[in-house]
Formats: C-alpha cells, structure tokens, sequence
C-alpha cells in the first residue's frame, strides 16, 4: 500500500487546491500515471504514482485546501474494476514518505468521460465541479438535462442563468445606519469564487503595498525615432531572425542600462540589508484569464534585441497555455508591464515581490507638443517607475527614468549600450 502526498513544489508554496481527480476510486493506477491535478498560487502540477495498483481511497475532494505532507489518497496493490469503487475515507492514515512525484504543468482537462459516481456525492464531471466552485454553486441545487442525473458543465452554466426566488428583503439594523445587501439568489447579483490564483496575487498587492515605501514618478517619451527605426528595420529583422521587432526588446535594452547606471533600483531589502543583484533578470508582466503573471526574461544583458524579442514571444504563449512553470517566474530583478495594450494613457503600477522598482508603460498618443520652439505633432507615451522609497531616493529614482527616455528617444545609442 502507498501513500499519496502533496509534494514540495517549490520554497515559497505551501498548500494547493484540489483541481480534479483523473482518478475515481477503485480504478486501476499504472506506475507513473496522472492521477489528480493540483493547483497552486504559481503553477498547477500533475501528481503521479510511483506505484501499480488500484486506487484503494481518496482522502481530499475536489475543492479542498490542502498541505505540503498531506496524504491525500491510497495506492494498493492489485487490479483495478474501474465501475466498482470503495467508500471515500474520511480519516487520513498516518503520514509516511510517499512514493511520487509532481510534474509542473499546464492546466491539464480529464478526458471528459471521467466523472465522479461515488453512492454519497452528486455524479457530475470535473469541469463541472470546477465551474460549480468558481460560481459558488450547490451541486445538489443544479436539475441536470441528462436522463441518468449526470451533471454536466451546461448545467452549472445554465443555473447561474435560471430564475431564482425572490430575493429576501433587507433587515435594518436595531442602531446605526441601514444598509442594504443583496440577497444572494438576487438576480441582480453574480457571486463567484476567487480562484486560488487571483486570492494569492490580492494578497500579495497588498503585502507590497503595506509593506513597502511605495512612490511613484511620471515622465514621457517622444516615441517618434524608434518608430521611424522599427520602420526601416522590420523588414530586415523579421527576415533575419523570424520574429518582429517590438517595443519591448528596446524598453527591455534600456531598462538594463538604467540598472547599470542606477544599481539601487535593481536591489531589494532583505531584513536590515540591502542586496545589490549583479544580474539583470527582467520580469515582464503577461496578462491571462486568470490574472497578470511575470515571467522573467533571463541575463537580459547578454541577449541581443532579437533573443528578448523571442524570450517575451515564448513566455507570452506559456502564459496563455498556462504551461508557465516556476522556474519561468522566479528570481526577477526588476518588472516592465505594458498597460498601454489595453489602452491605459497613465498609471501606478505596483511593484513585484520584493523588487525595488516596476517600470509602467502605456498607449502611444499622438499629441502636440514643443520642439525647438515649434508645436508639433508627436506620438508621445507617459511613463512611470514605482518604487521603494526606503532605498531608493528621488534623485535615483528620476533619474532612471530620464536615463530610459533618453537612450528610447535616441534608439541608436543603445547599440553602445549592447
């Protein structure tokens, strides 16, 4: 008989959620087989077992919080049935060294025929217990569509959907003002679940937030010279390195000269010390459907504009399969994130972790501005640098931004800076 245990993922990861389980209880577990699906505050990884056998007990449900240790389900020797399964336990049997191992992964889907069917449990689907846990949902309160009572994922959809009972109305408090809250079968309320993700990046915002001298300071960049240069150059480039030339290798290569030049804004505060990192690991901030990941552009310092073109492009598709791993996002030094995508002319980005500093960028906006005396159309971008006020003054602060504004605006100088 073996034991399954949460694994060590990573230092600063402690617990996971149950995703879903592959397996049911009373299948058959080859050695080296997925069989449940662990999700994290980082990555989600895909449990296997070391061991043949049949899947004797399941100790955690899908939904649950669990530790690093924990034993979350039984392994015994044997053959599996497949349509026969045991009663769920609900003691865990004491903790020993479990035979497995945790493999970083996407957000991996069961084929859809796998579904719960234990005697004490609603017979629905993974997806459709997830979806149910994101909604808040009841599965029990859900009429499903299939004639055998099997709850599927348009099921949950369509309960969000359905007509509910009235809702109840507000009670006023005995003292104190009224204070209307809405009932939650009200229809002019959707209630959902935090995913475990979007729990962890709120909490940590406001870790930095509480624990950190945040400043910000602004200054804009006449965009004018590197969009002439990418003009005359893509053509080259793309047929050169099979990739096209962006904004980001360039801010990217500016960004690593400002570090350079200003050493403090590449630090971080450890206890009562700071620590001056000597290697240049730019985090870029990736949006996804589940919340804004950074992964980290390696030795960004020794990579022309073409490897950071291909480094971004490659960590962008990871983050949008949600194949990041958590070597991919680990040990950044400094943040750029570009709200400029979505169309943000200014803001205040907050910093990453334990970084000293975040670079914002945002939208190209072609706007009048003065030139020698002159006022002239320009496609113009505002800029911001939030950061740690405890170790880096204004004079650095500024003056890391000036430096990125200038080498932008003149685009060809960081050719000297390669």
């Amino acid at each position: 008989m073996a034991e399954i245990k949460v694994p060590e993922l990573a230092e600063s990861i402690t617990e996971g959620t149950i995703a879903q389980w592959v397996k049911k209880v009373g299948d058959r577990v080859e050695k080296g087989e997925f069989i449940v699906e662990l999700e994290t505050d980082k990555v989600n990884a895909e449990i296997i077992s070391e061991e043949a056998g049949v899947l004797k007990q399941i100790l955690a449900e899908e939904g649950d919080t669990v530790l690093v240790g924990q034993v979350i389900a039984v392994v015994e020797a044997g053959e599996g049935e497949g349509s026969a399964p045991t009663p769920v336990a609900t003691e865990q049997p004491k903790a020993e060294s479990a035979p497995l191992a945790a493999v970083p992964t996407s957000q991996a889907v069961a084929p859809a025929s796998v579904e719960e069917t234990t005697n004490d449990r609603v017979v629905a689907s993974p997806a459709a217990r997830k979806l149910a846990r994101e909604k808040g949902i009841d599965l029990s309160a859900i009429s499903p569509v299939d004639p055998q009572g099997r709850v599927r994922v348009q099921d949950v959809a369509a309960h969000g959907t359905a007509p509910q009972s009235a809702p109840v109305a507000p009670v006023a408090p005995t003292n104190g003002p009224i204070v209307f809250t809405p009932a939650a079968q009200s229809d002019r309320v959707t209630i959902e679940k935090m995913s475990r993700r979007r729990q962890t990046i709120a909490k940590r915002l406001l870790e930095v937030k509480q624990s950190t001298a945040m400043l910000t300071t602004f200054n804009e960049i006449d965009m004018t010279n590197i969009m002439a240069l990418r003009k005359r150059k893509q053509e080259e480039f793309v047929k050169t390195n099979d990739i096209k030339l962006g904004f980001m290798s360039f801010f990217t290569k500016a960004v690593v000269a400002a570090l350079k030049k200003f050493p403090y804004v590449n630090a971080q505060i450890v206890e009562d010390e700071i620590h001056l990192n000597n290697f240049f690991d730019i985090g870029i901030a990736v949006s996804t459907e589940e919340g804004l990941v950074v992964p980290v552009v390696r030795d960004a310092n020794s990579k022309n504009f073409a490897e950071i073109e291909k480094d971004i492009a490659n960590l962008a598709k990871k983050a949008r399969d949600k194949k990041l791993g958590l070597n991919d996002m680990a040990g950044g030094s400094f943040t750029i994130t570009n709200g400029g995508v979505f169309g943000s002319l200014m803001s205040t980005p907050i910093m990453n972790g334990t970084q000293a500093g975040i670079l914002g960028m945002h939208s190209i906006v072609n706007r009048p501005v003065a030139v020698n005396g002159e006022v002239e159309i320009r496609p113009m971008m505002y800029v911001a640098l939030s950061y740690d006020h405890r170790i880096i003054d204004g004079k650095d602060s500024v003056g890391f931004l000036k430096t990125v504004k200038e080498l932008i605006e003149n685009p060809e100088d960081l050719l000297l800076n390669s």
